[in-house]
């Protein structure tokens, strides 16, 4: 099909087509409309649409994207079928009978070809389970808790030269994905932030990246502030900016403990905001993934030297705020 028809596609208000289907926001701004999701039952809103964007994010799932992925989950069909239901409607009026070919493999709009610079990355397709050894990975090395992280992350693979790889996916408000591997390879496509739980209290609990979030939850009973990665120190502008849209004053700022945290700390500081720096409670440690992943071994050894012990390893809960 034609790059114009799917951009045309693709401008279809998400608001809109929600209202189509008798679904309406809880609360609507020039920005932004938070709805109760539409794609299971809930007591608070968790869903997100941007309106500038046209994008939609599911915060519970960590899932989100365009109008066409929407268009697949609310409807249950295929790619093709989605930009067939969906081209009756777009913005143009467009009413072409689309056709699609995905040569064997199903991919979305975040699922679809995004090349590097170099032309030699793209992605092929997108799980809710992590593979094995990604698992394995997040337990042994990071030591998180898989129970509650799995809800906010996606299995990608990718394609590079020919060879097939698979990174943990962690959804961000542009629509995109962070990427990390069990070695060391990190990327993004497109960069965001990302914003969990906006209906709970401030302060909002600040994390540089998804790791350190996770972390959060793991040695949490339960979580009952706001929380928001910035997925990078680069996004400390559009940090800042989306905490003022929503007049939001204090926050609980989990950063590195290197100058590139610290300089973010106090640009929070310097911009208005009432800061509580947390890494003083893990100042030995390089962020709060190491100090969490630390104190679950040092439980580990604990365990193994006692006798008539069960092996199962209790949460190791966080005691700071």
């Amino acid at each position: 099909m034609k790059e114009e028809d799917l951009s045309a596609i693709k401008r279809y208000s998400i608001v809109e087509y929600l209202e189509s289907k008798g679904i309406k926001p809880v609360r609507k701004t020039p920005t932004y409309a938070m709805y109760h999701s539409p794609l299971r039952e809930e007591t608070h809103p968790s869903f997100k649409v941007d309106t500038e964007k046209n994008l939609w994010i599911d915060y519970a799932e960590g899932r989100g994207g365009s109008i066409i992925d929407l268009c697949m989950r609310l409807e249950g069909c295929t790619l093709s079928e989605a930009i067939c239901r969906l081209g009756q409607n777009a913005p143009d009026n467009t009413t072409h009978s689309y056709s699609f070919t995905n040569r064997g493999i199903s991919i979305s709009p975040n699922q679809r070809e995004n090349v590097t610079a170099s032309g030699t990355r793209r992605q092929i397709c997108l799980s809710d389970t992590l593979s094995p050894h990604l698992q394995e990975y997040f337990k042994k090395e990071r030591c998180i808790n898989l129970e509650k992280a799995t809800p906010f992350l996606k299995c990608i693979s990718y394609e590079v030269r020919g060879r097939r790889y698979e990174a943990i996916g962690f959804a961000n408000s542009s629509g995109g994905y962070e990427l990390r591997d069990n070695n060391t390879f990190k990327g993004t496509a497109p960069k965001g932030i990302t914003p969990i739980f906006e209906d709970m209290e401030q302060p909002v609990c600040l994390f540089e990246g998804f790791m350190d979030f996770l972390s959060f939850l793991s040695m949490k009973e339960k979580v009952t502030n706001q929380c928001l990665v910035m997925n990078s120190v680069s996004n400390v502008a559009r940090s800042i900016r989306y905490l003022n849209e929503r007049s939001i004053t204090s926050i609980r700022a989990f950063l590195d403990n290197d100058d590139a945290g610290r300089k973010a700390v106090q640009e929070f500081v310097n911009t208005g905001f009432k800061v509580e720096d947390m890494a003083v409670y893990y100042r030995d440690f390089k962020d709060l993934n190491d100090f969490h992943a630390s104190r679950v071994r040092e439980q580990q050894k604990k365990l193994e030297k006692t006798p008539n012990t069960s092996n199962k390893i209790k949460q190791v809960k966080l005691k700071i705020r």
